[in-house]
């Protein structure tokens, strides 16, 4: 660490001297020649003697604990600018940051739940505490939950969905998406039966419900399925606070989209082909589905090594079950 330490204090005075930069600049520069300085030393390396392997794995590092893609990209700037310094002053021959990708273009692969986390979270709104209103909100917030996660919706579709658009004797339902694109979307028999309990005895006592705000006429009624007190359409704000209170009842922080990744990653798991998936998810280019193929094969690969009795084989057993014998590879 003291030759990195040293190599550090010249490119700070490079900054400082030949660049003028500024000393926030300069201190940005030196946290950076800092992290990467130590991680150095876990692979017994210093900045002079590190290679392109040793960056590529920091940046990586830096992924792997959900730096955003901007902020890696910045960090990788800093080295780029470091390693120009030490090849120009001859103290090395060899750029290490040179053609590596951008980190701007990295993709972070969604979190999702598993099924028996989506069934406790679906479950949630039944052990809400009771209240005149809690039938009425317990029956909306578990319609909403099995429609998001039944649906793959997004939060302004959920908020959006209108009671004109909901079909369910035919289960589907009319979603209206991104740049007011409407899509078919079908409506399973939870969904459905949630759907149905909640429009027949919850949501006729929330319209009748005041909470102290100007409600909805009684002349002119809400045309939305989901609503708050007083047939007030509902709000982001309310839906986020709904899902987060049913996934800390799963035991997970949860979000509206991650519920939507899941029932995508579930869809896909279960052998859904991705154009289907494309439609219901409301994606204009089916590469931006293409990722829930690599969260199922991820899965897949997770299975296959924790339960198949030939995965985790080594050696002479592997080669073997292959129809090799050790003795006789290379022979004819």
């Amino acid at each position: 660490m003291a030759d990195s330490a040293q190599t550090i204090a010249a490119f700070l005075d490079y900054l400082k001297v030949e660049k003028g930069l500024a000393p926030l600049s300069v201190a940005a520069y030196r946290r950076d020649a800092m992290q990467f300085a130590a991680f150095l030393v876990k692979r017994r390396r210093n900045l002079l003697t590190a290679k392109r392997d040793d960056v590529r794995a920091f940046l990586d590092q830096l992924f792997s604990h959900a730096l955003d893609g901007r902020s890696i990209a910045r960090k990788l700037s800093a080295l780029r600018h470091l390693y120009k310094y030490l090849v120009l002053d001859r103290m090395i021959a060899h750029d290490p940051t040179l053609n590596l990708d951008s980190p701007k273009q990295w993709k972070v692969l969604p979190k999702s739940l598993a099924r028996d986390e989506v069934e406790r979270m679906l479950d949630a709104p039944a052990q809400r505490p009771a209240t005149k209103l809690a039938p009425a909100l317990m029956l909306r917030d578990h319609a909403m939950l099995e429609v998001f996660y039944g649906g793959a919706l997004r939060v302004s579709e959920v908020t959006s969905v209108k009671l004109e658009d909901v079909k369910l004797e035919s289960l589907y339902m009319l979603v209206r998406g991104k740049g007011d694109k409407e899509r078919v979307v079908p409506l399973g028999k939870a969904a459905a039966l949630a759907l149905s309990e909640y429009l027949k005895e919850g949501r006729p006592l929330l319209l009748r419900a005041g909470d102290g705000q100007k409600a909805v006429s009684t002349e002119r009624p809400s045309a939305y399925v989901f609503i708050a007190r007083g047939g007030r359409p509902l709000t982001r704000q309310l839906v986020w606070k709904v899902v987060a209170a049913a996934g800390g009842a799963a035991g997970r922080h949860t979000s509206p989209h991650m519920l939507r990744h899941s029932a995508a990653t579930h869809m896909v798991e279960g052998g859904a082909d991705l154009r289907t998936v494309q439609t219901i998810l409301g994606h204009a280019d089916i590469s931006t589905t293409q990722i829930y193929t690599h969260l199922a094969l991820d899965r897949l690969k997770s299975v296959y090594r924790n339960h198949h009795p030939r995965a985790r084989k080594r050696g002479r057993d592997a080669r073997a079950t292959a129809g090799e014998t050790p003795a006789l590879r290379g022979k004819a």
